[in-house]
């Protein structure tokens, strides 16, 4: 099981992985509440279609609908738009640098709140060591003073992966034994309805020009791989998890991020890149168990 769920997480990183990239393509385009709206609209209903025709129908309104309307905002409406804006003051690379963060969020909040998933040594460790890991892919950038960024930018993506790791628990909590594909198209729906009124209001999408094909190909990517996709197998993934092992997903996102910028942009790898890249993968390991640098034993208890 801790393998399977290694190999669901490096799906994740490849689904999402693009997504910054991708982002920073269409929102110099599309404006960012336009840009997720559309994401979300179009991952919506691409899962509504595939619902019907297998024969399942969304939920009746309940409990789990207003699950599900908590989860859209905190899992999309929320931090898609806050990484999209937060990508015209910052760097794609920045923000899923910055984006790693969540696992912090997501661990302390699941310590608090689901008496299962309580932190262990094993999980402190994992995290430590996959966080260090974007440290060393990111301090030579950092020390040379080569990304150029904007408070306001910064902040913006920090917030989201707080919101990630809130959702992560949340869902974790709460949604669990629900089938992924209804999840997922109901709050994908759920996040569409909040930010239909917000980009008619504040970006008037019906005065912008037409986009080019790239950025339409950068939106449909998201909309399907990156969302409708994504989300499915992160649902599926979260019933065969824990909330905390799932954030280690994030960690994972800078190696697909270095693995586009060798094969489209020709970038070369350094000797940090390697080792932050193996510093990841051994949080990653050592979060599912599958590798232990320690042997962590129990004190005994008092009698």
């Amino acid at each position: 099981m801790r393998f399977k769920s290694f190999l669901l997480l490096a799906l994740l990183a490849c689904l999402w992985g693009p997504s910054f990239l991708f982002i920073k393509l269409a929102v110099e385009e599309i404006p960012p509440i336009t840009l997720v709206l559309g994401r979300v609209g179009i991952a919506a209903l691409s899962l509504y279609l595939m619902l019907k025709l297998q024969g399942y129908n969304l939920p009746r309104w309940g409990v789990v609908w207003q699950h599900v309307a908590v989860a859209g905002l905190l899992h999309n409406a929320l931090p898609f738009v806050l990484i999209t804006w937060g990508e015209k003051h910052i760097t794609s690379a920045l923000a899923s640098i910055l984006n790693g963060t969540m696992p912090f969020f997501t661990i302390i909040l699941a310590h608090l709140f689901i008496k299962e998933e309580r932190l262990t040594p094993q999980k402190a460790v994992g995290v430590l060591i996959g966080f260090s890991g974007v440290f060393v892919l990111s301090a030579p950038t950092l020390l040379a003073g080569g990304l150029q960024a904007t408070t306001l930018g910064l902040m913006a993506v920090v917030t989201a992966a707080a919101c990630y790791g809130a959702a992560a628990v949340y869902e974790r909590k709460f949604l669990r034994g629900v089938l992924p594909a209804i999840v997922s198209t109901a709050q994908l729906g759920m996040a569409t309805l909040y930010l239909l009124p917000l980009s008619l209001w504040l970006e008037r999408p019906y005065q912008l020009p037409m986009p080019s094909w790239q950025a339409i190909g950068s939106l449909l990517f998201l909309a399907i791989f990156g969302t409708a996709i994504a989300f499915t197998v992160y649902y599926y993934a979260l019933e065969q998890t824990d909330a905390s092992t799932i954030s280690m997903v994030t960690y994972l996102l800078p190696i697909v991020g270095i693995f586009l910028g060798v094969v489209v942009l020709n970038e070369e790898l350094t000797w940090h890149t390697y080792l932050g890249c193996t510093l990841i993968l051994l949080g990653v390991m050592t979060v599912n168990e599958l590798f232990r640098p320690f042997s962590w034993q129990r004190l005994p208890s008092k009698v």
